[in-house]
């Protein structure tokens, strides 16, 4: 196995709105380079990338496949991955071990939602980007309003280094503004500049030298005084000022097709920076504040982060990790300082795919997979036991939709709660929780699919079979009034007899205030030792519910009255006493349910505004306000939770795929009254 130096690498993502063709792209990147001898084809079922068989039956990418290739003595190791919003946390986990990314734009469609959203993650991890417009044979491709769309949203730094020779199916060629020439598709034949497309090549040319310049006070002097520049001092500029994020080149061809591939992974090697060109990844030592940085050398202690998780079949857990620093060796015993274990290194394996080859060891800037690890998750640091370091690891996005699962075959309910969790260990964006409150196991991750898919695992990797059904909403019941009220529990049966007595005064809380229990028992009415009965009879009671079953809520409870017997008291009877008391005095003090209420942020095309708005409306949500995001327009509001189930579906059914949104728990507030009734209604009926 060949051995590459640090700067000999490229660590890249190809990220994209779902359907601009990524798996394709990096089908024609690895058929270019020699890695495969045969072009596999989405709907076949034989791409490297797409392999599981959800994938290959959905015809779409869910999970990020980790590839690679050589290209003129550059490793390029190629993150794949999914372009739908079910599936953000993957490319999320992708970009956070990335030097580089490549964006893909539709020839027809250009900028879109999802396109936002990677770029967005990009930009928060202050990664350089090239952009590339795939699909460029597709009937109605249109280069130049894709151009003006990916300059009008991201900035004028984005900057074509390629210009088209025909588009659709008369794209037949690229022409190259750096080093001015024409290469003829597919042959790669070079040729000269047609007459016809002169003037716009000198314009688009013009504003690439001026890119340049703008990115560098050297190279702006010599240009003012050139007003020229040689094809190697471009190429120099531009590595510098992609690497600044300072300039976003643009390409163009197509995956499918394979064409222009060899120009993109020539500019992917051009320009894209290797793990040398970035600043050393930092982070604190173990418990404690001090940071360290770690250089991108072999001969550093070393630092890897895993950042995907991969449950297979007879092989257990495939943990892919990028070494940032060091060498990481089969046989070594290294730290997860995130932990605080030490793991003992067994076999490593580069990854293509699917395929896995066996390597001893992988070294600063690159990437490989291990297995049999005993307890490390996605987002661990691994690390030399003498000098320890944790990388800052992975944030991943609130869950957008929730369901319940219930067992199909009674008994199963043990072997769905440790698929689940299996499940959750490999996925940090799908959630498992059995709630005690509305008596369902919820699972709830980034959308509709992304649930289906994790059923299909649990059926096929565990063997159990599950409905999914609506869940149950959490709500809660508190009082808006003040109220008092006595429980007396007196019971005479022969012998020794059961008595208590309590005065409850019941008033709100402010929300969120929980309880609070007073004792203020005067002159011993009621003995101390059966004050802490009373506090529990009344805890059982809110616990149980009194309006329709859900707990209680930003109560205050003060208990200033009673009576007792020497003889018949006891705790048993002071905890009924304290349970009659507060379902008394709760009936009289205006009671109330209270839902929770969910912060929304809905991202969609303009177009779709008017539609998105009145459809948050008719689910009682309260409008917060619309801010412009690129192209798009983004919504906040407030909406009850019992209104958002399948909002995600509802809303890629409303903006033709091209809406997404985010949301997470605000507050609770009060149901309105005929609402309420309903809900009341209900679980009296079903009692």
């Amino acid at each position: 196995m060949k051995e590459y130096k640090v700067k000999e690498i490229r660590n890249l993502s190809l990220v994209g709105h779902g359907g601009v063709g990524k798996t394709s792209l990096a089908e024609a990147m690895l058929f270019s380079a020699g890695r495969i001898t045969r072009m596999g084809k989405i709907e076949e079922g034989s791409t490297q990338s797409d392999f599981s068989q959800d994938e290959i039956e959905r015809q779409i990418s869910i999970s990020t496949s980790l590839l690679h290739l050589d290209w003129k003595s550059h490793k390029l190791n190629i993150l794949d991955t999914p372009g739908y919003a079910d599936f953000v946390g993957e490319v999320i986990s992708a970009l956070r071990v990335s030097d580089g990314v490549v964006v893909l734009l539709g020839s027809t469609s250009g900028v879109e939602v999802g396109t936002e959203v990677v770029w967005e993650y990009a930009k928060r991890y202050g990664i350089p980007c090239l952009f590339f417009i795939n699909q460029m044979e597709k009937e109605h491709a249109d280069f130049y309003k894709v151009l003006s769309g990916a300059v009008e949203n991201f900035g004028s730094e984005v900057v074509p280094l390629q210009l088209p020779l025909g588009q659709g199916p008369n794209f037949k060629g690229i022409v190259d503004l750096v080093n001015g020439k024409v290469y003829n598709l597919p042959s790669g034949e070079e040729s000269k500049i047609p007459a016809d497309m002169e003037g716009k090549v000198k314009e688009f040319r013009e504003k690439l030298m001026e890119a340049v310049a703008e990115s560098d006070d050297e190279l702006l002097e010599k240009y003012l005084d050139k007003g020229e520049f040689s094809a190697e001092e471009l190429r120099e500029g531009l590595r510098k000022g992609v690497r600044e994020r300072l300039i976003f080149p643009l390409l163009c061809g197509s995956g499918t097709s394979n064409l222009g591939t060899h120009q993109l992974l020539d500019g992917i090697v051009n320009y894209l920076p290797s793990p040398a060109d970035l600043p050393s990844p930092e982070g604190p030592l173990p418990g404690s504040e001090k940071v360290e940085k770690r250089e991108a050398k072999s001969d550093a202690p070393l630092s890897s982060l895993v950042f995907k998780i991969v449950s297979e079949p007879h092989v257990g857990e495939l943990v892919l990790f990028r070494v940032y620093s060091g060498v990481l060796k089969s046989g070594d015993e290294v730290l997860n300082s995130t932990r605080g274990h030490t793991e003992k290194v067994g076999q490593i394996y580069l990854i293509n795919g699917k395929e896995r080859n066996e390597v001893g060891t992988v070294s600063a800037g690159d990437m490989g997979a291990l297995v049999k690890l005993k307890d490390t998750h996605t987002g661990d640091t691994l690390c030399d036991r003498s000098s320890p370091i944790v990388l800052p690891g992975i944030d991943f996005p609130k869950p957008v939709i929730r369901i319940a699962v219930e067992p199909k075959t009674k008994g199963d309910e043990e072997r769905i709660s440790n698929g689940l969790n299996k499940l959750r260990s490999e996925d940090p964006t799908f959630f498992t929780e059995v709630d005690n409150e509305i008596k369902q196991t919820i699972i709830s991750g980034l959308g509709e699919l992304h649930l289906e898919v994790i059923v299909g695992k649990l059926k096929r990797k565990f063997g159990v079979d599950v409905d999914l059904v609506k869940p149950k909403i959490p709500y809660k019941e508190t009082i808006q009034g003040k109220a008092e009220a006595q429980g007396k529990y007196k019971k005479q049966t022969g012998g020794r007899g059961q008595y208590g007595d309590a005065w409850l005064r019941i008033e709100p809380l402010p929300r969120g205030g929980g309880f609070e229990f007073v004792d203020a028992i005067v002159g011993g009415v009621i003995p101390s030792k059966y004050i802490p009965a009373v506090e529990k009879g009344v805890r059982e009671a809110m616990n149980e519910g009194i309006l329709a079953g859900y707990p209680l809520v930003d109560l205050k409870v003060t208990l200033y009255d009673g009576s007792f017997h020497s003889v018949d008291s006891s705790d048993l009877a002071f905890k009924i006493a304290g349970s009659l008391a507060l379902k008394k005095a709760f009936t009289e003090a205006r009671p109330v349910l209270l839902e929770p209420i969910y912060n929304l942020e809905v991202t969609v095309p303009e177009e779709f505004l008017g539609e998105v708005m009145g459809d948050l409306s008719s689910r009682r949500g309260k409008i917060q306000g619309v801010v412009p995001s690129g192209q798009f327009k983004k919504i906040k509001a407030q909406v009850p939770l019992a209104e958002l189930y399948k909002y995600s579906t509802s809303l890629r059914s409303l903006t033709q795929g091209r809406g997404m949104h985010s949301m997470d728990f605000s507050h609770y507030e009060v149901v309105p009254k005929e609402i309420e009734n309903k809900i009341v209604a209900e679980a009296k009926e079903s009692k």
